[in-house]
Order: C-alpha cells, then sequence, then structure tokens
C-alpha cells in the first residue's frame, strides 16, 4: 500500500446536496467526516446539470439554483471541518477483521472507516455521449454535455441535441442570447415539461430556433476547430449546419460501478435499505439519497434530508453502542450551539 490509510469514522461517497446534509447531521452527533466524490468540485447533480435553474421544494427556501443550495450547504456544515476529496472515485471497500471498511480511491488514497454512507445520487454517473468518431476531442471546447457557465454561449451559433428537460430549457434560454438555436431530437416527441414543449413550439414558429427531427451523423473540422455538423432527418436526407458550439443532452448513464462488487443487497441499480436505519445489508453502511430503494421512495432532495437525519442517528449508536444517544434541538441546546459557533439565546 503506497499511503497509509486515513483513520476516520465516517467517509461519505458523493457530495451532492445530501452527502452535504448528511455531514451535517453527522457533525450534531459529533462525528467527523470525509467525504469522496468523482466530480471535481461539490453540488453533485444539482451543479453538473442545473446550476441556474429554480428549485423550489426545498422546506422554507420559496425558490433557489443548484448552486445556491450547494453555497448554502456547504456554509452551513463549514463548521464541522468536514475534508473534501474530489475527482476521485472509490475503487475498492474491503471490510477489515476489527469491523471497519478499508477504502482505497482511484487516486490511491486510502482510508479506514468505521462507517460509510454512500450518496451517490445515482451513481457515479456519466453523460450519455454522441457517438461520432473523433469528436471527443471537442469536449468542453466546442462539445459540452452540460452547461457551467451559459453566458460562454452568447451570440454564438448553437446545436443542441435531445428531447429532454435539459436540451429544451436551455434551447429556450438560449433564444434570447445566442446567434441561433437548432434543436435537435430523433422524433417529434418530448420528454420535457409540458410548458417547455410548448414554448419552444412557439419560438419555433416565430423563428427564434429551429427544430430537426433526426440525428447528427457527421462533423468537419477547420483550423482546429468544429466548424459544421452533418443532419440527417427520418427520410435519410442530409444537410450541413455551421456552429459555433454544440450541446449534447442525451440524459445520464448511471454506472454504480465498483460499487456493485461490494456484496450489498441491490435492485435494479438500487441499494437496498431499511426505513429506521437507512442502514444497508452490511452493517455499518448506510446508503441516502437517489442511491437507495425501500418501499415507497420518492427521489426527492427533501426525502434524501430525512434519511440523513435517521442514518445519522443509527451510525451514532452503531459506533457507540453503550451510550445513549440523546436527540437534541438546534434551538435549545447548548451543546450544538458551541459545536455549531453560534450565540446561546437567552429565553425569558
Amino acid at each position: 500500500m503506497s499511503n497509509k490509510p486515513i483513520e476516520t469514522d465516517a467517509v461519505i461517497i458523493g457530495a451532492g446536496p445530501v452527502g452535504l446534509f448528511q455531514v451535517f447531521e453527522l457533525g450534531l452527533l459529533e462525528i467527523k467526516a470525509h467525504v469522496i466524490d468523482s466530480l471535481p468540485e461539490v453540488g453533485g447533480q444539482c451543479i453538473e446539470l442545473y446550476p441556474d435553474k429554480p428549485i423550489y421544494d426545498i422546506p422554507a427556501i420559496p425558490v433557489c439554483t443548484g448552486r445556491e443550495l450547494t453555497n448554502n450547504l456547504l456554509k452551513q456544515i463549514a463548521p464541522f471541518g468536514a475534508q473534501f476529496h474530489l475527482g476521485q472515485e472509490v475503487a475498492k471497500l474491503e471490510p477489515q477483521a476489527d469491523g471497519r471498511f478499508l477504502i482505497s480511491t482511484s487516486q490511491d488514497n486510502h482510508f479506514l472507516s468505521r462507517t460509510v454512507f454512500i450518496a451517490g445520487g445515482v451513481g457515479a454517473f456519466q453523460p450519455r455521449t454522441i457517438n461520432l468518431e473523433g469528436i471527443d476531442i471537442f469536449v468542453d471546447k466546442q462539445l459540452f454535455y452540460h452547461v457551467k457557465n451559459p453566458e460562454q454561449f452568447a451570440r454564438k451559433r448553437i446545436v443542441i441535441c435531445g428531447g429532454g428537460d435539459a436540451a429544451l430549457d436551455w434551447a429556450i434560454h438560449f433564444s434570447e442570447i445566442a446567434a441561433s438555436v437548432t434543436l435537435i431530437h430523433r422524433r417529434d416527441d418530448f420528454k420535457a415539461a409540458p410548458k417547455s414543449i410548448a414554448r419552444m413550439r412557439e419560438l419555433c414558429n416565430s423563428n427564434q430556433m429551429q427544430l430537426l427531427i433526426g440525428q447528427v451523423t457527421a462533423y468537419e473540422s477547420k483550423d482546429d476547430l468544429l466548424s459544421e455538423i452533418t443532419f440527417t432527418n427520418i427520410d435519410g436526407e442530409s444537410k450541413q449546419i455551421p456552429l459555433d458550439d454544440l450541446l449534447v443532452f442525451y440524459g445520464l448513464s448511471p454506472k454504480l460501478g465498483p460499487i456493485a462488487e461490494w456484496g450489498l443487497n441491490i435492485d435494479r441499480k438500487q441499494i437496498c435499505v431499511d426505513t429506521e436505519k437507512f442502514q444497508t445489508s452490511i452493517p455499518g453502511i448506510y446508503a441516502v439519497g437517489d442511491i437507495n430503494v425501500y418501499p415507497g421512495k420518492k427521489k426527492l432532495i427533501l426525502s434524501g434530508f430525512h434519511e440523513a437525519a435517521l442514518a445519522a442517528f443509527a451510525a451514532a449508536a452503531y459506533l457507540n453502542p453503550e451510550k445513549q444517544i440523546q436527540l437534541q434541538y438546534t434551538t435549545t441546546s447548548p451543546k450544538l450551539h458551541k459545536a455549531l459557533g453560534v450565540k446561546s439565546p437567552t429565553f425569558e
């Protein structure tokens, strides 16, 4: 082993909103955590897929973007000093004789942890890519599978591929700032919000964007730049479309990856848990958020927050089986106020 393992009470796999809130719930119970994520920054799907789109179903927050939610969660967990290990996947998880788990990452980092929390969303997901030989050299230059900075596409000739929410939402958005927008989908049937479909058709009717039914079948480059794509319709007729940027939203390909080899009870690429502890089939390993499944499961961020709270209490009992875990409230507990770095209020 090239690196000495980091010894800790908890490792969280996944730095999306639920993984971040898991840090908070563990912190309230005096359990410090290390967080591992395959993405280069925290926030999970919120940052990768819709950083600037509004979210309306976070309790007590009428509206926030994925970026705002992530930033607020980072502020909330700051007192607990979680350490983040980003841009690396968990490659191995091996139970040890002393009950701990040896976790190894793709960057050759190692952890010896007493508990593990899998908060990996849909897994170590990858965007479904466009199948054109050699086009990968333009990824993150002129070929994009997600939008991080919308302003970089202003006044550009944009071609967008896809028929889901992401494709239509960005096509609608860019119709106001791009030089031109062409939306390509393999059929005239869309898996998006009805309001977005109606708005897209309005923009097409007013020539503010163009819809083509078919697929991209080839591309051309000039001076090492992507210059045009070949579009082929359902009748086999082709034409060339000049462009500056190609945006592809074919959805995500969720991959459990090595998680599938850990001996957990898995159903259709989701990890089975109970609804008391959100523990997996292996004691000491918990799964929260979109990656888990149980009767009545709803894939909502707020559901994941609930799961993280119960998993934290279960882990505290697992780590300290002889200690009674008291339920305390952040409103009134001086101990929690101290942990959070806030002054305890004086009630008259």
